[in-house]
C-alpha cells in the first residue's frame, strides 16, 4: 500500500509541474499569406528552447521550411500548427516558404 501511494504522489507531482514547464518556453508567431512571412525576421534567445506558431493566412498552400534546422511544416489555407526548437547556438538560420520560395524568405537570429 505504501509503494502505491507512494507512485500516486509522484503521478500527481510531474502532472502538477508539466505545465509550468510549458509555460516557460518563449512562443513567437509567424503568419504565412500567399508567400509573405509575418514577421520575415524572429528574434529568438540563444540556449534556449522556443516554439514558433504558425499560421497560414492566406489562401494558397504554404511550407514553413529550413534545412539549416531540419524542420518542415506544410499547412493549407486557414490551417494554424506549432515547431519546437531545441536551444540554438547563437547566429543566424534561414526558413523559406517551399511553395513561395522567391518571395517567402525568413531569418530566425538567435541572441
Amino acid at each position: 500500500m505504501t509503494t502505491l501511494r507512494l507512485i500516486a504522489a509522484a503521478l500527481v507531482a510531474t502532472l502538477l509541474a508539466a505545465p509550468v514547464l510549458a509555460d516557460e518556453i518563449p512562443v513567437y508567431k509567424l503568419q504565412m499569406k500567399d508567400g509573405q512571412l509575418i514577421p520575415a525576421r524572429l528574434v529568438v534567445p540563444a540556449g534556449k528552447k522556443f516554439k514558433i506558431e504558425v499560421m497560414n493566412v492566406g489562401k494558397t498552400p504554404a511550407e514553413f521550411e529550413s534545412i539549416t534546422l531540419r524542420k518542415e511544416k506544410v499547412l493549407g489555407p486557414g490551417a494554424e500548427s506549432f515547431l519546437v526548437f531545441q536551444p540554438l547556438s547563437p547566429g543566424e538560420y534561414k526558413f523559406f516558404d517551399d511553395f513561395h520560395p522567391k518571395t517567402g524568405q525568413g531569418v530566425i537570429v538567435a541572441k
